[in-house]
């Protein structure tokens, strides 16, 4: 039969009754035996209990409750100061994330789900939910992941943008977060050129104020591959952003800067100023001469100061960082195709953050000669094209 196991205030009411006994003269013996139980258990009560009261036992037990408490939140400040200390090595922002990190804590650790939650800030509910992706997500991902190869130094703006020209009706949030997860990224470029004023804040450059108002060249070169150079004469209305032309040759001089402007002022007519540096082909007197013949202005930018013509280093830069660093030419008339192919979509379709990602001199839509007949009845068919009475 299993010896009962003795309460401590039960303990003490035996040990007060061998005190009692041996006064009255009885043998410690008989009244251990008295009690029932083994003079071992009665000397380890008395070592353990041995002048108590039963309100002194009441307090004891109490005590020794509080210290246990105490010692279990101890050891819950410490398991949950380790908890923060593995999950503040990332940032906890999204649900997903915390998730994982609660899964990563309760193998670690061998805690519950519920120790773990209220650690991270993480709801069960949320922890427990199985997170679905819309029906399109695989679809999106592949849009982006070849805009993103087709166009190396664009972002996730500018990818959003393309995006929507494409058809679809994604936030930019959302093309940020498959951006990250995807690992896609533009690598670091040069930082960015002085600004275009003062110290004082007066202004030193002519700003464009319409179309045609202002139009700045430059030139740019590059090599084919046999190692031969070749220049670029690049002309943009500073106003709208567009490249108006591109100009290749192996060698370009001050005759062949003249028919690029003539050209174009046939096209577009004879805008108030052109801005340009001081290289040799723009202050020629040639050239100086025939623009004041046509009826233009000259404004050349101070020497060593090209963050005065910012509009088109800028162009210049992104000609190069876009298509130049990435393209290798066989021959001059190779470059020339894919120069030119570059610039009609730097025009029509690349977004320009500048003008709220839109590019500077989209394509026009064609009124359609005979319009198409609806596709359902919620898609209405092209409204025929008005006529003047």
């Amino acid at each position: 039969m299993p010896q009962k196991k003795h309460k401590p205030e039960e303990i003490v009411a035996k040990l007060r009754q061998v005190d009692v006994l041996v006064s009255q003269g009885h043998s410690v013996a008989e009244a251990v035996r008295s009690i029932g139980v083994t003079p071992f258990t009665y000397y380890r009560w008395r070592k353990e209990f041995g002048g108590l009261k039963t309100d002194q036992v009441k307090r004891l037990k109490e005590l020794e409750k509080e210290n246990e408490r105490l010692r279990k939140a101890v050891s819950d400040l410490t398991l949950e100061k380790l908890i923060l200390r593995e999950a503040a090595f990332g940032k906890l922002l999204s649900p997903a994330r915390r998730r994982g990190c609660i899964e990563h804590v309760r193998r670690k650790f061998q805690v519950s789900e519920r120790l773990a939650c209220r650690v991270l800030g993480q709801h069960r509910s949320t922890q427990r939910k199985v997170p679905r992706g819309r029906d399109d997500e695989a679809a999106l991902t592949a849009d982006i992941i070849a805009l993103a190869r087709e166009y190396g130094r664009y972002g996730y703006r500018r990818i959003t943008a393309l995006l929507r020209e494409a058809g679809w009706a994604v936030n930019v949030k959302r093309v940020e977060r498959i951006w990250r997860r995807e690992g896609l990224k533009v690598p670091q470029k040069q930082p960015k050129k002085g600004r275009l004023w003062l110290a004082d804040g007066s202004c030193i450059r002519l700003r464009p104020e319409r179309p045609n108002h202002v139009w700045s060249y430059d030139f740019v070169e590059s090599r084919t591959h046999d190692g031969r150079k070749f220049r670029m004469l690049n002309l943009i209305d500073e106003f709208t952003r567009e490249c108006l032309a591109i100009r290749i040759s192996r060698k370009l001089q001050s005759t062949d800067v003249i028919d690029t402007l003539a050209d174009q002022f046939i096209l577009r007519g004879v805008p108030a100023h052109i801005r340009s540096d001081n290289g040799s082909e723009f202050i020629a007197t040639a050239v100086r001469n025939w623009i004041r013949a046509v009826g233009a202005k000259t404004a050349y930018i101070e020497p060593g100061s090209p963050w005065e013509n910012g509009y088109c280093e800028s162009f210049n830069s992104k000609l190069r960082d876009e298509l130049l660093n990435g393209e290798i030419f066989y021959s001059l008339r190779e470059a020339e195709i894919v120069i030119e192919r570059w610039r009609h979509h730097y025009n029509t379709k690349r977004p320009h953050s500048s003008l709220g990602y839109r590019p500077p001199a989209p394509e026009v839509v064609l009124w359609p000669a005979s319009p198409p007949r609806a596709a359902s009845p919620a898609t209405p068919a092209v409204a025929a094209k008005p006529v003047m009475h």
